[in-house]
């Protein structure tokens, strides 16, 4: 079962100005793209070839790294794209909002732990804002392409929001100021996707 890359949901240019166009194209266009390239190659002819990708992910701890890296980088991408929406940002509602702020005491400090998440992950990885098994949310961070579906990630739950933090996610706009781009995001997250995953 090969895997495929599917289409944005908007257009490259749609998150502008916060995120680039140039920056989309090559990061779904050409990481992505490479990240199922690569994974299509290493299943080929393997065990895990007819496996779903949630079952790669969810095993990455007894996968070869090819499949465990390349088919982390296809869901948490998959996942990221979708967490963005043009004319997003705000703040969440509802449900989420009450979880937020019954976790983290306020929209604002969960977004300041969810910076520091971020910025705090030396090299490359993600940041995420997951659900663990007791119901209650929590902030982690992850290296290059694991997330908290691993059965090796070392805080384990249920994604909701996840933001890349590698430098291909911001450098051709932010250089090497990932901290400023972690204040731009916020501008184009998707509350709506991250209610439903709630």
């Amino acid at each position: 079962m090969a895997f495929t890359l599917h289409a944005l949901p908007y257009a490259y240019d749609a998150l502008e100005p916060y995120i680039d166009t140039l920056t989309m194209q090559i990061h779904h266009g050409k990481h992505h793209q490479a990240y199922v390239d690569n994974l299509n190659k290493a299943i080929a002819g393997t065990e895990n070839e007819n496996k779903s990708l949630e079952d790669l992910v969810e095993s990455a701890g007894s996968i070869s790294p090819a499949v465990r890296n390349n088919g982390g980088g296809h869901w948490n991408h998959t996942f990221f794209w979708n967490s963005l929406a043009p004319g997003a940002g705000g703040s969440p509602s509802g449900r989420l909002a009450e979880a937020i702020n019954g976790a983290f005491g306020s929209f604002d400090e969960f977004k300041t732990k969810f910076v520091a998440a971020g910025i705090g992950r030396f090299g490359s990885g993600w940041a995420w804002l997951i659900i663990k098994k007791d119901g209650k949310l929590d902030i982690s961070s992850t290296p290059n392409q694991d997330n908290p579906v691993m059965d090796v990630a070392e805080t384990k739950g249920i994604p909701l929001l996840g933001v890349d933090v590698w430098e291909h996610a911001y450098y051709l706009k932010y250089q090497n100021k990932r901290a400023d781009y972690l204040a731009a995001i916020w501008n184009v997250i998707n509350w709506t996707k991250v209610a439903e995953r709630l």
